[in-house]
């Protein structure tokens, strides 16, 4: 049999009651001819409370135990999805990412997938199970622990699972219709796409789109799994939803394919640097090791030897950032007259693969933002990506504007 991937998310699952309309739905694939792996998140809102109680219970808990606790919650959604289809004449059964088992790395709450061993599930295929549950974002440490993969893991096991049984495809559900030029929450013509391509979906994924989590766009294009997003909660047809694939599946592409946004952004300033070979690696190797995203990086032209240096990094690790950054300074390996913290910014990116051979498309993001009044404060470019640090007051403006601009209402 063809084997078929459907992930649910947290509000795809949050009731019984949808559980038993997922369960319909697997039920079509299955009639249909399909193996089905089916991989579930915990029920809407389960997991914040199970990492309250953690917390509640043990401030400096131990890490082991946390996704023993975290983990629980998928635990109890595949339960009541194989009960479910059990209920309706579906030969299913549930499985723990420790019975697979899902291999991973030791590191609790950020695991990454090492190994998916298919012999269990295909064992019990063979043996006329029809649906295998699994529940996602959990997996088994070299030691025996139970490990998680870090929030939205599911959407990584279930790429993964793709990957590893040579799925046909790949389906996430989830509370929207498929993938769109733009929130349609700040533009109200934004457009679904039928087709992205998969650089497209990272970089969008990593901009602050919020439909797929970045590692399990990285794994589906390294392993080219088709990808499809679609709405648990619309009617389903051949060509619901949006399809992530390969760029050569693609036949024309507008230049631009969608405007992504992020509020929680910060942009930093160390003020007087001194000018040297080396003072780069001086600032940021310090970030790296604490643990800081760093995304986009301007150097000022040097003044008498000193020069400013800015760079941005999300909201939350200002504070890691900074530290990392005063003790660099009191060891001796930098030295900068202050540093300043700007958190009243975004982050607005357009994204398209057409921008590869395309000239003009900086030109005219830029000239519409001046249009509008917009100062732009640090610029990062990619071959497939514009992004842009604004001050925060303007950033749905500068989407709507951008939006029009590169006219992503109409299909290509």
């Amino acid at each position: 049999m063809p084997v078929l991937v459907m992930k649910f998310g947290g509000t795809s699952v949050a009731t019984p009651d949808r559980i038993r309309r997922a369960a319909k739905r697997v039920g079509v694939e299955v009639s249909k001819g399909y193996d089905v792996i089916v991989i579930v998140s915990a029920m809407a809102g389960k997991t914040n409370e199970l990492v309250g109680w953690v917390n509640e219970t043990s401030p400096l808990f131990d890490a082991r135990e946390y996704d023993a606790v975290v983990s629980s919650g998928e635990a109890v959604t595949a339960g009541l999805m194989a009960l479910t289809l059990q209920e309706m004449d579906v030969p299913a059964r549930s499985w723990q990412g420790w019975q697979v088992p899902l291999r991973t790395t030791s590191a609790h709450s950020a695991a990454r997938i090492e190994e998916i061993p298919t012999d269990n599930i295909n064992a019990k295929f063979a043996e006329g199970m029809r649906v295998a549950v699994v529940a996602g974002f959990q997996g088994v440490s070299p030691e025996g622990r139970i490990t998680t993969l870090g929030r939205g893991g599911s959407d990584t096991t279930a790429v993964a699972f793709a990957a590893a049984f040579g799925a046909e495809r790949c389906d996430i559900y989830t509370d929207v219709d498929g993938v769109y030029t733009t929130d349609p929450r700040i533009s109200s013509k934004a457009r679904k796409l039928d087709k992205i391509a998969f650089e497209e979906m990272l970089e969008l994924a990593s901009l602050g789109a919020k439909v797929l989590q970045t590692r399990s766009v990285e794994l589906a294009m390294r392993y080219n799994v088709r990808l499809r997003v679609l709405s648990s909660f619309e009617e389903q047809s051949d060509n619901a939803g949006t399809l992530v694939c390969a760029e050569e599946e693609i036949m024309e592409s507008k230049i631009v394919s969608g405007i992504a946004y992020s509020r929680d952004e910060a942009k930093m300033t160390l003020i007087s640097v001194a000018d040297r070979p080396g003072i780069a690696a001086a600032i940021f190797v310090p970030l790296s090791e604490a643990g800081v995203n760093v995304d986009m990086i301007i150097q000022n032209i040097a003044e008498e030897g000193r020069t400013d240096m800015t760079f941005s990094c999300p909201t939350d690790q200002v504070k890691r950032a900074e530290k990392a950054l005063h003790d660099a300074k009191q060891r001796g390996e930098i030295n900068y007259h202050d540093l300043v913290a700007d958190m009243d910014v975004a982050k607005v990116s357009a994204v398209g693969i057409g921008m590869r051979s395309q000239s003009g498309v900086a030109a005219k993001m830029f000239q519409t933002l001046s249009d509008e009044g917009v100062n732009i404060k640090v610029i990062a470019t990619s071959e497939i990506k514009i992004s842009v640090l604004i001050d925060r007051k303007y950033m749905e403006l500068a989407v709507q504007a951008l939006h029009d601009a590169f006219e992503l209402e109409k299909a290509a």
